[in-house]
């Protein structure tokens, strides 16, 4: 068997390796000193900028108007619990633990970094959760979030 193969009731199933996502932007040089100096990721010519498992590839757009953050998506009422869908439009979702959440947000904040949504906390099914919203110079939204489940020592 390969490396990147496994079985799978007695099927071999392809492993996919890790995703990066990819960023327009309209300045690769600032958004590479922001993703440097602001989020704390190491970044190299190419374009790549990495901070632990959190990965992305900058490229430089043509035009502005190929610089695209994503919209609010519509809400939806059919999730596993009562929460809808998101207020704002996420282009990444980061998760973090619960405790280093309010520190990245002050790291980030400390560099000048843009704190879309301050921490905050909410319950949906059994779950809390805390979230906070970091945007880029281009816009594109980092959703910080952390996830627990409800006990009354959290409350």
């Amino acid at each position: 068997m390969e490396i990147n193969q496994k079985a799978v009731n007695n099927k071999t199933e392809v492993k996919l390796g890790r995703t990066i996502q990819v960023r327009l932007v309209s300045d690769l040089k600032k958004s590479q000193e922001y993703y440097r100096d602001v989020l704390g990721c190491k970044v190299d010519d190419w374009g790549h900028a990495e901070r632990d498992e959190m990965l992305f590839i900058l490229q430089q757009a043509t035009s502005q108007d190929d610089v695209r953050p994503n919209a609010i998506s519509q809400k939806r009422p059919n999730y596993p619990t009562e929460w809808e869908g998101p207020d704002h439009g996420w282009d990444s979702f980061i998760h973090i633990s619960w405790e280093d959440l309010d520190q990245y947000v002050e790291e980030v904040r400390s560099k000048g970094g843009i704190i879309a949504i301050e921490p905050f906390t909410g319950a949906h099914g059994k779950w809390e959760f805390k979230n906070a919203l970091i945007q880029d110079i281009d816009g594109y939204n980092f959703v910080l979030g952390a996830m627990r489940l409800k006990n009354e020592e959290n409350i």
